[in-house]
């Protein structure tokens, strides 16, 4: 049996933890020791050099400058606010996808609120169910279903209700992850060619007693992929001291 009070102990533990972690990132991101790790693809592309590279020795570490720590959180509204081509080519792509799904879960739980607090709650509400039975409960308890009276037709808001959330739920994951699919096919498209996104890893190869396991693949490639075929590695794992299989990387 929940209490209001047992809900409020809950969502203020969440709302201090997720308060504690926000403030431990935003001062571990504004660490020159940390620049890299939160910045890569400005390195890359050299557009930042590291802060840790001059300077005395304590700031190479620690930032001293009071004031980054005053607006600590002004990078997120210039995130939100940024469009997302942009914010790709300036914190990559699973930023963005980041940021999708929390507006994610605002698109979904956002309009589910407010009509279970609409339809939901004055149903289950407007019924002494609970009372009559006279067992213990909370003033919770009148806002679920539990307060309904076996039979009623006031289940059938509950139906509806349930098949109005779920296709909600599925519209909108259909369409974010076809945008997050063509966002993420789009990307690739613009990016340099690299060996590694056409490599495939073969497993389970047939022994052969007159060829090793190398030149048994490249023969293969060869002779049936000659024009994709760039090259190979042997990769050996042991799963156990007496067993232990090859896989291939192939990159074509």
């Amino acid at each position: 049996m929940a209490t209001i009070k047992d809900i409020g102990v809950g969502a203020a533990f969440n709302i201090v933890t997720a308060t504690i972690f926000l403030l431990i990132f935003a001062f571990l991101r504004l660490q020159p020791i940390n620049d890299r790790i939160f910045f890569p693809k400005w390195y890359l592309k050299g557009m930042r050099d590291s802060p840790s590279s001059a300077g005395a020795a304590v700031t190479k570490y620690v930032n001293l400058n009071v004031r980054s720590y005053l607006k600590f959180l002004s990078w997120m509204p210039a995130a939100l606010k940024m469009p997302e081509e942009e914010l790709i080519e300036h914190a990559g792509l699973d930023s963005v996808v980041y940021l999708r799904i929390y507006l994610t879960g605002l698109k979904i739980f956002v309009p589910i609120t407010i009509l279970a607090f609409a339809v939901l709650v004055p149903v289950n509400w407007t019924n002494d169910t609970l009372d009559d039975l006279k067992v213990v409960h909370s003033d919770i308890d009148n806002l679920s279903i539990s307060n309904i009276p076996h039979g009623s037709k006031r289940f059938i808001a509950h139906l509806v209700m349930a098949y109005v959330f779920t296709f909600w739920t599925c519209y909108v994951l259909k369409n974010e992850y076809e945008r997050v699919a063509t966002m993420r096919l789009r990307f690739l498209a613009s990016e340099k060619r690299r060996p590694d996104q056409f490599t495939v890893l073969v497993r389970n190869i047939p022994p052969d007693p007159d060829e090793s396991v190398s030149e048994l693949v490249e023969h293969f490639f060869l002779v049936n992929h000659p024009d994709h075929y760039l090259k190979h590695q042997v990769i050996t794992k042991f799963w156990n001291i007496s067993h232990l299989k090859n896989h291939l990387q192939v990159q074509m």
